[in-house]
């Protein structure tokens, strides 16, 4: 049962903010979340950060994809932890949002040809990429698209390949049955497949909206 005391409540709180900053956030990155905020995107916290760039570090990442550019945010955090040789692609529907990422990723020093931003639709995009080829798929994509889109990263992977999933709770609307819009019931349906499948094992884990990571078996 949850702890309803406050004062245990305080001190989960405090822990959470806590490991939040820990990783820490450089100035670039600040910068990149508050022109996400700017333009209505939800970028990934410092939190949530930390833990994809250690997962691209302990893999060596050399090829990854990421659904949903963003101001990119979570870019810089995937190419601070990835081989550095390695090349990330993201892709977003919205060329403004690339627009703002691609000067941040500028800002960092990051060389231009570790970045591909391909403006389009996930469902055009992601089918043209070799199969298997890929270390890491991030998404962080609309609820209604996710079903569809972990099946095309299950193809995009290769065995061992990392999924994850950003906003994987859905910013604790996952957890109250009474949520029941269609974005919530698509996220819901779409993580608990993920829990009974037999094509990765994986973790969910309660940092910032909720990060989903599992591995391609």
């Amino acid at each position: 049962m949850a702890p309803t005391d406050p004062r245990i409540l305080a001190i989960h709180r405090a822990s959470s903010d806590y490991a939040e900053r820990w990783a820490g956030e450089d100035e670039i990155r600040a910068h990149a979340r508050a022109k996400a905020a700017e333009i209505g995107c939800v970028a990934m916290g410092p939190g949530a950060g930390a833990i994809v760039r250690t997962l691209a570090a302990a893999i060596h990442a050399k090829n990854v994809v990421e659904i949903g550019t963003g101001a990119g945010v979570s870019a810089l955090w995937l190419l601070d932890g990835m081989h550095p040789d390695g090349v990330l692609t993201s892709v977003d529907i919205e060329a403004e949002h690339q627009l703002i990422a691609k000067d941040a990723i500028s800002q960092a020093g990051i060389a231009p040809n570790r970045v591909r931003l391909i403006n389009g639709r996930a469902n055009e995009v992601l089918d043209r990429l070799t199969e298997s080829a890929y270390d890491i798929v991030l998404i962080a994509g609309k609820p209604l698209e996710l079903s569809a889109n972990i099946s095309r990263a299950l193809i995009l992977l290769r065995t061992g390949g990392v999924l994850i999933i950003d906003r994987a709770l859905w910013n604790d609307k996952l957890a109250d049955p009474a949520q029941r819009d269609p974005d919530t019931m698509s996220m819901r349906e779409a993580i608990e497949a993920l829990a009974t499948g037999e094509d990765f094992v994986g973790s969910l884990l309660p940092v910032a909206g909720g990060l989903l990571v599992a591995v391609k078996a």
